[in-house]
Protein backbone atom coordinates (compact mmCIF):
# COMPACT_ATOMS: atom_id res chain seq x y z
CA UNK A 1 0.00 0.00 0.00
CA UNK A 2 2.92 2.44 0.90
CA UNK A 3 4.36 2.03 -2.34
CA UNK A 4 1.27 2.46 -4.27
CA UNK A 5 0.85 5.59 -3.20
CA UNK A 6 4.68 6.39 -3.49
CA UNK A 7 3.55 5.59 -7.36
CA UNK A 8 0.36 7.98 -7.45
CA UNK A 9 1.95 10.84 -5.71
CA UNK A 10 4.85 10.58 -8.59
CA UNK A 11 2.29 10.45 -10.86
CA UNK A 12 0.16 13.31 -9.85
CA UNK A 13 3.45 15.45 -8.98
CA UNK A 14 4.32 15.17 -12.90
CA UNK A 15 1.08 15.91 -14.32
CA UNK A 16 0.51 18.88 -12.28
CA UNK A 17 4.13 20.13 -12.85
CA UNK A 18 3.10 19.66 -16.98
CA UNK A 19 -0.31 21.33 -16.28
CA UNK A 20 0.71 24.23 -15.35
CA UNK A 21 3.47 24.54 -17.98
CA UNK A 22 6.61 23.52 -16.22
CA UNK A 23 6.04 25.98 -14.00
CA UNK A 24 5.27 24.96 -10.20
CA UNK A 25 4.27 27.90 -8.03
CA UNK A 26 5.00 28.11 -4.33
CA UNK A 27 1.34 27.88 -3.57
CA UNK A 28 1.57 24.73 -6.19
CA UNK A 29 4.00 22.92 -3.71
CA UNK A 30 2.06 23.72 -0.67
CA UNK A 31 -0.83 22.30 -2.00
CA UNK A 32 1.42 18.92 -3.03
CA UNK A 33 2.71 18.92 -0.20
CA UNK A 34 -0.45 19.08 1.87
CA UNK A 35 -2.28 16.04 -0.10
CA UNK A 36 1.55 13.91 -0.11
CA UNK A 37 0.48 14.00 4.27
CA UNK A 38 -3.66 13.65 3.28
CA UNK A 39 -2.98 10.41 0.99
CA UNK A 40 -1.60 8.62 3.73
CA UNK A 41 -4.65 8.70 5.72
CA UNK A 42 -6.91 8.48 2.88
CA UNK A 43 -8.64 6.25 0.42
CA UNK A 44 -6.80 6.20 -2.18
CA UNK A 45 -9.21 6.15 -5.25
CA UNK A 46 -11.07 9.31 -3.61
CA UNK A 47 -7.56 10.64 -3.53
CA UNK A 48 -6.61 9.72 -7.12
CA UNK A 49 -10.25 11.17 -8.26
CA UNK A 50 -10.02 14.57 -5.81
CA UNK A 51 -6.75 14.82 -7.82
CA UNK A 52 -7.58 14.40 -11.34
CA UNK A 53 -10.09 16.66 -10.85
CA UNK A 54 -7.53 19.17 -9.59
CA UNK A 55 -4.88 18.32 -12.62
CA UNK A 56 -7.91 18.83 -15.28
CA UNK A 57 -8.74 21.99 -13.63
CA UNK A 58 -5.15 23.38 -14.73
CA UNK A 59 -4.80 22.22 -18.32
CA UNK A 60 -6.26 24.87 -21.39
CA UNK A 61 -8.64 23.68 -24.26
CA UNK A 62 -6.07 22.21 -26.43
CA UNK A 63 -4.53 20.18 -23.84
CA UNK A 64 -7.94 18.73 -22.43
CA UNK A 65 -8.72 17.83 -26.10
CA UNK A 66 -5.76 15.92 -26.92
CA UNK A 67 -5.86 13.86 -24.24
CA UNK A 68 -9.19 12.53 -25.34
CA UNK A 69 -7.27 11.05 -28.46
CA UNK A 70 -5.72 7.87 -29.14
CA UNK A 71 -4.48 7.50 -32.41
CA UNK A 72 -3.18 4.43 -34.47
CA UNK A 73 -0.13 3.25 -35.16
CA UNK A 74 1.63 -0.03 -36.87
CA UNK A 75 3.87 -1.96 -33.94
CA UNK A 76 7.13 -1.09 -36.29
CA UNK A 77 10.29 0.07 -35.18
CA UNK A 78 11.13 2.43 -38.07
CA UNK A 79 12.13 6.28 -38.72
CA UNK A 80 8.50 6.82 -39.58
CA UNK A 81 6.93 5.56 -36.67
CA UNK A 82 9.11 7.38 -34.85
CA UNK A 83 8.26 10.58 -36.34
CA UNK A 84 4.62 9.76 -35.55
CA UNK A 85 5.13 9.25 -32.13
CA UNK A 86 7.26 12.58 -31.67
CA UNK A 87 4.16 14.14 -33.38
CA UNK A 88 1.90 12.75 -30.75
CA UNK A 89 3.85 13.68 -27.97
CA UNK A 90 4.07 17.35 -28.85
CA UNK A 91 0.37 17.48 -29.07
CA UNK A 92 -0.31 15.10 -25.83
CA UNK A 93 -2.51 12.64 -27.00
CA UNK A 94 -3.73 10.90 -24.31
CA UNK A 95 -2.56 7.49 -25.52
CA UNK A 96 -1.73 5.57 -29.14
CA UNK A 97 -3.57 2.23 -30.14
CA UNK A 98 -1.03 -0.14 -31.73
CA UNK A 99 -1.87 -2.23 -34.84
CA UNK A 100 0.07 -4.87 -36.05
CA UNK A 101 3.56 -5.71 -36.01
CA UNK A 102 5.39 -7.54 -33.42
CA UNK A 103 6.60 -7.30 -30.09
CA UNK A 104 10.15 -5.90 -29.59
CA UNK A 105 8.48 -2.84 -31.75
CA UNK A 106 5.23 -2.85 -29.43
CA UNK A 107 7.75 -2.05 -26.17
CA UNK A 108 10.09 0.43 -27.90
CA UNK A 109 6.92 2.24 -29.24
CA UNK A 110 5.58 2.02 -25.54
CA UNK A 111 8.72 3.16 -23.96
CA UNK A 112 9.95 6.03 -26.38
CA UNK A 113 5.97 6.89 -26.02
CA UNK A 114 5.95 7.25 -22.26
CA UNK A 115 9.81 8.69 -22.03
CA UNK A 116 8.32 11.83 -24.22
CA UNK A 117 5.07 12.26 -23.58
CA UNK A 118 4.35 15.41 -21.00
CA UNK A 119 1.30 13.37 -19.54
CA UNK A 120 1.27 9.65 -19.30
CA UNK A 121 -0.32 8.00 -21.98
CA UNK A 122 -2.16 4.89 -23.04
CA UNK A 123 -0.97 2.38 -24.82
CA UNK A 124 -3.83 0.19 -25.64
CA UNK A 125 -4.53 -2.67 -28.24
CA UNK A 126 -7.01 -5.16 -29.42
CA UNK A 127 -5.99 -8.45 -27.53
CA UNK A 128 -9.34 -9.85 -27.49
CA UNK A 129 -8.05 -13.26 -27.78
CA UNK A 130 -4.58 -12.15 -26.95
CA UNK A 131 -1.59 -10.02 -27.81
CA UNK A 132 -1.10 -12.74 -31.11
CA UNK A 133 -4.25 -11.14 -32.75
CA UNK A 134 -1.99 -7.80 -33.36
CA UNK A 135 1.68 -9.03 -32.70
CA UNK A 136 2.49 -12.24 -34.88
CA UNK A 137 5.34 -13.16 -32.33
CA UNK A 138 3.58 -13.04 -29.11
CA UNK A 139 2.01 -16.41 -27.62
CA UNK A 140 -1.45 -17.36 -29.44
CA UNK A 141 -4.49 -18.34 -27.99
CA UNK A 142 -7.51 -19.63 -29.71
CA UNK A 143 -10.36 -17.42 -30.64
CA UNK A 144 -13.10 -16.54 -28.62
CA UNK A 145 -15.95 -18.32 -31.15
CA UNK A 146 -13.10 -21.80 -31.02
CA UNK A 147 -13.22 -22.10 -27.48
CA UNK A 148 -13.86 -25.45 -26.33
CA UNK A 149 -17.68 -25.95 -24.44
CA UNK A 150 -16.02 -27.22 -21.05
CA UNK A 151 -14.35 -23.57 -20.68
CA UNK A 152 -15.33 -22.11 -17.82
CA UNK A 153 -15.29 -18.86 -15.64
CA UNK A 154 -11.86 -19.80 -13.66
CA UNK A 155 -9.66 -20.26 -16.64
CA UNK A 156 -10.74 -17.35 -18.53
CA UNK A 157 -9.92 -14.99 -15.38
CA UNK A 158 -6.39 -17.42 -15.59
CA UNK A 159 -6.21 -16.23 -19.55
CA UNK A 160 -7.09 -12.63 -18.77
CA UNK A 161 -4.00 -12.62 -16.01
CA UNK A 162 -2.08 -14.09 -18.37
CA UNK A 163 -2.59 -11.83 -21.48
CA UNK A 164 -2.37 -8.80 -18.70
CA UNK A 165 1.22 -9.81 -17.73
CA UNK A 166 2.39 -10.21 -21.24
CA UNK A 167 0.54 -6.50 -21.54
CA UNK A 168 2.43 -4.93 -19.08
CA UNK A 169 5.98 -7.05 -20.05
CA UNK A 170 6.35 -4.53 -23.17
CA UNK A 171 4.37 -1.80 -21.61
CA UNK A 172 0.81 -2.00 -22.58
CA UNK A 173 -1.94 -1.13 -20.35
CA UNK A 174 -5.52 -0.92 -21.94
CA UNK A 175 -7.10 -3.91 -24.32
CA UNK A 176 -9.97 -3.08 -26.03
CA UNK A 177 -11.69 -6.50 -25.23
CA UNK A 178 -13.32 -8.62 -24.17
CA UNK A 179 -16.38 -8.82 -27.32
CA UNK A 180 -19.68 -9.20 -25.14
CA UNK A 181 -21.44 -9.27 -28.62
CA UNK A 182 -23.77 -12.32 -28.37
CA UNK A 183 -23.50 -13.89 -31.64
CA UNK A 184 -22.88 -16.58 -33.56
CA UNK A 185 -20.77 -18.07 -36.23
CA UNK A 186 -22.67 -17.06 -39.16
CA UNK A 187 -22.95 -13.57 -38.33
CA UNK A 188 -19.95 -10.40 -39.05
CA UNK A 189 -18.43 -10.56 -35.51
CA UNK A 190 -18.63 -14.67 -36.11
CA UNK A 191 -15.52 -16.20 -34.18
CA UNK A 192 -15.08 -12.67 -32.31
CA UNK A 193 -18.00 -13.43 -30.29
CA UNK A 194 -17.88 -15.65 -27.26
CA UNK A 195 -21.16 -16.79 -28.71
CA UNK A 196 -25.00 -16.96 -28.86
CA UNK A 197 -25.88 -17.26 -24.99
CA UNK A 198 -26.20 -14.48 -23.26
CA UNK A 199 -25.45 -15.86 -20.17
CA UNK A 200 -22.07 -17.50 -21.05
CA UNK A 201 -20.83 -14.05 -22.68
CA UNK A 202 -21.49 -12.53 -20.03
CA UNK A 203 -20.01 -15.07 -17.41
CA UNK A 204 -17.02 -15.65 -19.90
CA UNK A 205 -16.25 -11.99 -20.70
CA UNK A 206 -16.43 -10.56 -17.25
CA UNK A 207 -13.91 -14.20 -15.88
CA UNK A 208 -11.72 -12.45 -18.96
CA UNK A 209 -12.02 -8.78 -18.22
CA UNK A 210 -11.53 -9.76 -14.62
CA UNK A 211 -8.26 -11.55 -15.29
CA UNK A 212 -6.76 -7.86 -17.08
CA UNK A 213 -7.97 -5.88 -14.29
CA UNK A 214 -6.82 -7.75 -11.75
CA UNK A 215 -3.38 -8.00 -13.98
CA UNK A 216 -3.65 -4.60 -13.81
CA UNK A 217 -4.52 -3.79 -17.64
CA UNK A 218 -7.71 -1.77 -18.34
CA UNK A 219 -9.98 -4.06 -19.74
CA UNK A 220 -12.10 -2.05 -22.73
CA UNK A 221 -15.89 -4.26 -23.15
CA UNK A 222 -17.58 -4.01 -26.72
CA UNK A 223 -19.43 -3.15 -28.77
CA UNK A 224 -22.09 -1.63 -27.04
CA UNK A 225 -24.91 -2.14 -27.45
CA UNK A 226 -24.36 -4.89 -29.10
CA UNK A 227 -23.28 -6.02 -32.71
CA UNK A 228 -24.28 -9.14 -32.52
CA UNK A 229 -27.31 -9.56 -34.87
CA UNK A 230 -25.54 -7.11 -37.37
CA UNK A 231 -24.11 -8.09 -40.56
CA UNK A 232 -22.74 -4.61 -41.47
CA UNK A 233 -18.96 -4.76 -41.14
CA UNK A 234 -18.35 -0.91 -39.24
CA UNK A 235 -14.79 -0.89 -40.89
CA UNK A 236 -17.05 0.25 -43.76
CA UNK A 237 -20.54 1.53 -43.13
CA UNK A 238 -22.47 2.08 -39.95
CA UNK A 239 -24.59 -1.32 -38.63
CA UNK A 240 -28.12 -1.12 -38.27
CA UNK A 241 -29.64 -2.96 -34.70
CA UNK A 242 -32.61 -3.90 -35.93
CA UNK A 243 -33.53 -5.35 -32.91
CA UNK A 244 -36.74 -5.23 -30.36
CA UNK A 245 -36.46 -3.27 -26.99
CA UNK A 246 -37.16 -6.97 -25.94
CA UNK A 247 -34.18 -8.30 -27.37
CA UNK A 248 -32.00 -6.17 -26.55
CA UNK A 249 -32.77 -6.34 -23.03
CA UNK A 250 -33.14 -10.20 -22.88
CA UNK A 251 -29.59 -10.99 -25.45
CA UNK A 252 -28.10 -8.18 -26.72
CA UNK A 253 -27.32 -5.36 -23.13
CA UNK A 254 -26.98 -8.40 -20.90
CA UNK A 255 -23.53 -9.26 -20.96
CA UNK A 256 -22.70 -5.41 -20.75
CA UNK A 257 -25.31 -5.02 -17.91
CA UNK A 258 -23.45 -7.94 -16.36
CA UNK A 259 -20.48 -5.91 -17.22
CA UNK A 260 -21.53 -2.47 -15.47
CA UNK A 261 -23.11 -3.78 -12.25
CA UNK A 262 -19.41 -5.67 -12.13
CA UNK A 263 -17.65 -2.36 -11.94
CA UNK A 264 -15.98 -3.00 -14.72
CA UNK A 265 -13.77 0.03 -15.99
CA UNK A 266 -14.36 0.70 -19.75
CA UNK A 267 -16.49 0.19 -22.21
CA UNK A 268 -16.75 1.09 -26.35
CA UNK A 269 -19.28 2.16 -27.92
CA UNK A 270 -19.77 0.87 -31.39
CA UNK A 271 -20.87 2.66 -34.89
CA UNK A 272 -24.82 1.23 -34.46
CA UNK A 273 -27.38 2.62 -34.85
CA UNK A 274 -30.28 1.41 -32.90
CA UNK A 275 -33.74 2.89 -33.66
CA UNK A 276 -35.42 1.29 -31.12
CA UNK A 277 -33.56 3.72 -28.62
CA UNK A 278 -32.96 6.44 -30.97
CA UNK A 279 -34.84 7.82 -33.58
CA UNK A 280 -32.50 9.75 -34.72
CA UNK A 281 -30.40 6.30 -35.64
CA UNK A 282 -26.69 8.11 -35.28
CA UNK A 283 -24.06 5.70 -34.49
CA UNK A 284 -23.99 4.90 -30.77
CA UNK A 285 -20.39 6.04 -30.94
CA UNK A 286 -21.71 9.84 -31.18
CA UNK A 287 -25.51 9.42 -29.76
CA UNK A 288 -26.50 11.18 -26.82
CA UNK A 289 -29.32 8.85 -26.17
CA UNK A 290 -27.34 5.39 -26.27
CA UNK A 291 -24.17 6.63 -24.04
CA UNK A 292 -26.18 9.22 -21.85
CA UNK A 293 -29.47 7.95 -21.29
CA UNK A 294 -29.11 3.64 -21.66
CA UNK A 295 -25.38 3.58 -20.52
CA UNK A 296 -24.97 6.42 -18.30
CA UNK A 297 -28.31 6.14 -16.80
CA UNK A 298 -30.44 3.47 -17.08
CA UNK A 299 -26.84 0.54 -16.64
CA UNK A 300 -25.30 3.79 -14.32
CA UNK A 301 -22.21 3.04 -16.02
CA UNK A 302 -19.60 5.80 -14.87
CA UNK A 303 -16.05 4.22 -16.24
CA UNK A 304 -14.29 5.52 -19.50
CA UNK A 305 -16.41 5.10 -22.70
CA UNK A 306 -14.60 4.72 -25.55
CA UNK A 307 -15.49 5.11 -29.48
CA UNK A 308 -14.54 2.47 -31.72
CA UNK A 309 -12.07 3.89 -34.39
CA UNK A 310 -13.36 7.05 -36.29
CA UNK A 311 -11.29 6.47 -39.31
CA UNK A 312 -13.81 3.92 -39.96
CA UNK A 313 -16.77 3.93 -42.39
CA UNK A 314 -19.38 3.39 -39.80
CA UNK A 315 -18.57 7.02 -38.23
CA UNK A 316 -17.85 9.06 -41.55
CA UNK A 317 -19.26 12.20 -41.11
CA UNK A 318 -19.08 12.90 -37.64
CA UNK A 319 -15.91 13.94 -35.40
CA UNK A 320 -14.14 13.63 -31.86
CA UNK A 321 -16.57 17.17 -31.06
CA UNK A 322 -19.87 15.01 -31.65
CA UNK A 323 -18.23 11.89 -29.79
CA UNK A 324 -17.19 13.58 -26.73
CA UNK A 325 -20.39 16.11 -26.51
CA UNK A 326 -22.87 12.68 -26.79
CA UNK A 327 -20.71 11.37 -23.49
CA UNK A 328 -17.73 9.62 -24.85
CA UNK A 329 -14.25 10.35 -23.04
CA UNK A 330 -11.94 8.67 -25.66
CA UNK A 331 -12.09 8.71 -29.28
CA UNK A 332 -9.89 6.12 -31.34
CA UNK A 333 -8.04 6.14 -34.18
CA UNK A 334 -8.80 9.19 -35.87
CA UNK A 335 -8.55 10.05 -39.49
CA UNK A 336 -6.48 13.48 -38.36
CA UNK A 337 -5.21 14.02 -35.02
CA UNK A 338 -4.70 17.98 -35.73
CA UNK A 339 -7.96 18.06 -37.30
CA UNK A 340 -9.53 16.95 -34.84
CA UNK A 341 -7.93 18.82 -31.75
CA UNK A 342 -8.74 22.15 -33.36
CA UNK A 343 -12.71 20.44 -33.59
CA UNK A 344 -13.19 19.91 -30.06
CA UNK A 345 -11.35 23.41 -29.19
CA UNK A 346 -13.83 24.90 -32.13
CA UNK A 347 -16.93 23.42 -30.12
CA UNK A 348 -15.34 24.65 -27.09
CA UNK A 349 -15.69 28.23 -28.08
CA UNK A 350 -18.92 27.96 -30.02
CA UNK A 351 -20.56 26.12 -27.26
CA UNK A 352 -21.57 23.13 -28.86
CA UNK A 353 -19.38 21.36 -26.16
CA UNK A 354 -19.06 22.91 -22.56
CA UNK A 355 -16.06 23.43 -21.01
CA UNK A 356 -17.43 21.85 -17.93
CA UNK A 357 -18.39 18.65 -20.12
CA UNK A 358 -14.46 18.53 -21.53
CA UNK A 359 -13.14 18.80 -17.79
CA UNK A 360 -14.74 15.80 -16.86
CA UNK A 361 -13.78 13.51 -19.74
CA UNK A 362 -10.17 14.51 -18.47
CA UNK A 363 -10.90 13.72 -14.92
CA UNK A 364 -12.13 10.46 -16.15
CA UNK A 365 -9.19 9.76 -18.35
CA UNK A 366 -6.75 11.05 -15.58
CA UNK A 367 -8.00 9.43 -12.80
CA UNK A 368 -7.99 6.23 -14.69
CA UNK A 369 -4.40 6.43 -15.32
CA UNK A 370 -3.31 6.95 -12.17
CA UNK A 371 -5.47 4.30 -10.62
CA UNK A 372 -3.53 1.86 -13.03
CA UNK A 373 -0.24 2.66 -12.37
CA UNK A 374 -0.30 3.13 -8.59
CA UNK A 375 -0.01 -0.71 -8.18
CA UNK A 376 2.08 -1.18 -11.71
CA UNK A 377 4.88 -2.67 -9.11
CA UNK A 378 3.04 -5.17 -8.33
CA UNK A 379 1.37 -6.22 -11.39
CA UNK A 380 4.66 -6.98 -12.94
CA UNK A 381 5.41 -9.65 -10.06
CA UNK A 382 5.40 -13.24 -11.76
CA UNK A 383 1.72 -14.69 -11.22
CA UNK A 384 1.10 -18.26 -10.70
CA UNK A 385 -0.85 -19.90 -13.65
CA UNK A 386 -0.42 -22.35 -16.14
CA UNK A 387 2.28 -21.93 -18.73
CA UNK A 388 0.72 -20.14 -21.99
CA UNK A 389 0.61 -23.43 -24.12
CA UNK A 390 -1.07 -24.79 -21.47
CA UNK A 391 -3.83 -22.48 -21.16
CA UNK A 392 -3.91 -22.37 -24.98
CA UNK A 393 -4.29 -25.79 -25.32
CA UNK A 394 -7.36 -25.95 -21.98
CA UNK A 395 -9.19 -23.72 -24.10
CA UNK A 396 -9.06 -25.48 -26.94
CA UNK A 397 -9.97 -28.55 -25.56
CA UNK A 398 -7.37 -30.34 -26.16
Amino acid sequence: MKEARKIMIEVVVTLLAVATASCVSDGDRRVVASWKAEVEKSDITAATRQWADSVAMTMDTAALAAQTLMPAVYAADDVWTMRQLACYAERGVGGIILLKGNTSAAAHIADTLSRISRVPPFMAIDAEWGLNMRLEDAPAFPANGRLSPKVEDQLMYEYGREVARECRQIGIDMVLGPVLDVSDSNTFIGVRSLGGDPRRVSELGLAYGRGLHDGNVVAVAKHFPGHGCVGTDSHHGKGMVMASLQRLDTVDLVPFRAWTEAGMPAVMAGHLAVPAIDSRMLPAAVSPTVIGDLLRGDLRFDGLVLTDALNMGGAEGYGADKALAAGADIVLAPADTDREISNVINAVREGRLPMEQLRRHVARILFYKLLYRQTESESLAPIRVKATDSIASRLSGR
